[in-house]
């Protein structure tokens, strides 16, 4: 077919080089930077911090965005191919035809193909379902990430609270014995007691001093792992923990685990996992059929029928390869993202269920030493302390009533602890996936 002298394969290379070396859009990477903190730490900053500067957290963040990153690729069609050719191009020359002698006119067979691949079988319904699970399954790590990172803040806060208590308690037990040594040198001036007694009040003091030493060299550990995990900068132990324990152990607990809509962010990154298998599959099996190429093509080639037109088809010839051991592959990966599912939905069921069973334990221990055991050991110690100072108690009932009531303190303190951790943990147990408020 004859058609009019065009310029058509210089205006494709143009086209070609343009797409080529145009500069791809920037985007600027978010770097962790080291917070610093004044005045006193709540738990709700140390978990607003932990959001933002938690090396894991920031991680899962860019997980998520290069599975939408992966997103758009799968939404993409297939680029177009083009080839440009010149052929019977004599070394002696000598190629002027009956038109000229320029380089249009000459004998040379200069041939512009463009070809398009065409995507059959539904594998960009699968591909893009696939590219879809994935974004899925990031976001909901994203999610559980944010889920174990809360219960560690909340454990690591708890921990500095605990020892912080520990301490206090240690200086005020031994504030206590070092009142009783002086009243008791007193005492002693006076004929009452025996200088051993005085000595062994005042050992049972230097004894509780050493205690709230130890107790506040642990407190200051304690502060600087958690200044760490919350990624400031002075990481010191000089942060002020503004929660006590007893209003830790007062936050409210999740009262029930998630609703037939919901699961658990690692339970859902499972499931998003097996639906990416599932997809995979489909998508290997699809490529037993290759798919087709269509071509077209304008060449030129002075003087007769100088301009002509054509068209084709190919493709690959399913011979030797039907994508056999790329199925078994999907077919064993999708058999293990199944296991997986049944394997994290059981341990879903069985930590909710202890989690719940160590939160009731210790909310009721906890509430029996606020109410109960902690009110009557203070009185028992001021008691025996008064009848001791009067003379109607002796040494050994005094220590004994000091020794029990600071050990009476402590648990108290330890089930504070134990019952702000086991509310975390039952509301990690039990917090639900929510896709649309997770983002990165």
């Amino acid at each position: 077919m004859n058609v009019r002298p065009c310029r058509t394969p210089s205006l494709l290379v143009g086209i070609a080089l343009a797409c080529a070396f145009a500069p791809a859009p920037a985007a600027a990477a978010d770097a962790p930077s080291g917070a610093a903190w004044d005045g006193a730490l709540h738990l709700d900053d140390a978990l607003h911090l932990a959001h933002a500067d938690n090396w894991d957290l920031l991680a899962a963040r860019s997980q998520v965005t290069l599975a939408e990153a992966g997103e758009r690729i799968a939404r993409e069609h297939p680029d177009p191919s083009l080839l440009l050719t010149t052929s019977h191009v004599h070394a002696e020359g000598g190629d002027a035809t009956g038109l000229g002698n320029d380089l249009w006119s000459r004998a040379y067979d200069s041939v512009a193909q463009l070809g398009q691949e065409l995507e059959i079988g539904g594998r960009r319904r699968d591909r893009e379902q696939s590219a879809r699970s994935v974004a899925t399954a990031a976001r909901a790590r994203l999610a559980d990430q944010r889920r174990l990172l809360d219960a560690a803040v909340v454990r690591a806060y708890v921990g500095a609270a605990l020892a912080d208590a520990n301490a206090r308690i240690a200086g005020e037990s031994a504030g206590y014995l070092r009142d009783e040594a002086r009243i008791a040198t007193v005492r002693l001036e006076a004929g009452d007691i025996s200088r051993s007694d005085r000595d062994q009040i005042e050992i049972a003091a230097a004894e509780r001093e050493l205690e709230a030493g130890n107790a506040r060299a642990d407190a200051t550990a304690q502060t600087v792992a958690l200044e760490t995990m919350l990624g400031l900068t002075a990481g010191r132990g000089g942060v002020t923990l503004a929660d006590s324990l007893e209003t830790l152990a007062e936050r409210a607990a999740p009262g029930a685990s998630p609703g037939p809509g919901g699961a658990r962010p690692d339970l859902a990154a499972a499931r998003a996992d097996l639906a990416r298998a599932e997809s995979d599959l489909r998508l290997q099996r699809a490529l037993r059929i290759p798919d087709p190429t269509i071509v077209v093509q304008a060449e030129h080639q002075p003087p007769d029928r100088a301009n002509t037109l054509g068209a084709g088809l190919s493709f690959p010839l399913p011979f030797w390869n039907r994508n056999a051991g790329e199925i078994d592959a999907a077919r064993a990966a999708r058999d293990q993202a199944a296991r997986d599912v049944h394997r994290i939905a059981a341990q879903v069921a069985a930590d909710t269920a202890s989690a719940r069973v160590r939160y009731e334990e210790a909310w009721q221990r906890w509430r029996r030493y606020r109410d109960d055991l902690r009110p009557r050991s203070e009185e028992i110690r001021r008691t025996v302390t008064l009848a001791y100072e009067r003379g109607g108690a002796s040494l050994l009932d005094l220590l004994e009533a000091q020794r029990s009531d600071n050990d009476v303190r402590l648990e108290t303190m330890r089930a504070a602890s134990d019952a702000a951790i086991a509310a975390a943990d039952l509301e990690a147990a039990t917090t639900a996936f929510e896709p649309e408020s997770v983002t990165p």
